[in-house]
């Protein structure tokens, strides 16, 4: 199995940058691709980011337009999502997750993913 934790969330200011990191342990060998989802009160799971194993290849949702950057660091079993200019409807709980099978391409959806973190609030005032 495969343990993800989420660390970085807390309350900004609209305008304000936020980093959450993702550690992954257990049978990390095991996790490859790896992705960023949130869920706002009263929504559905919607993809944020996400990143191949080896790092080279990312994806974003539409809504980030260039103001989050995902990366990771496989020595240290973690993904980090930098998030700046943050705005109110960024506000939610943000999910990392995990792929379990070596594919190239990181996937947008939540169902191809088999591990995932507890979540960490992110809250945005205006």
């Amino acid at each position: 199995q495969v343990q993800l934790v989420e660390s970085g969330g807390g309350l900004v200011q609209a305008g304000d940058s936020l980093r959450l990191s993702c550690a992954a342990s257990g049978r990390t060998s095991r996790a490859y691709n790896k992705g960023w989802f949130r869920q706002a009160p009263g929504k559905e799971r919607e993809f944020v980011a996400a990143i191949s194993t080896s790092g080279i290849n990312t994806d974003y949702a539409d809504f980030v337009e260039g103001r989050f950057a995902i990366s990771r660091d496989n020595a240290k079993n973690t993904v980090y999502l930098q998030m700046n200019s943050l705005k109110p409807e960024d506000t939610a709980v943000y999910y990392c997750a995990a792929q379990s099978k070596p594919i190239p391409q990181p996937r947008r959806e939540g169902d191809e993913y088999d591990y995932w973190g507890q979540g960490t609030q992110v809250t945005i005032s205006s």
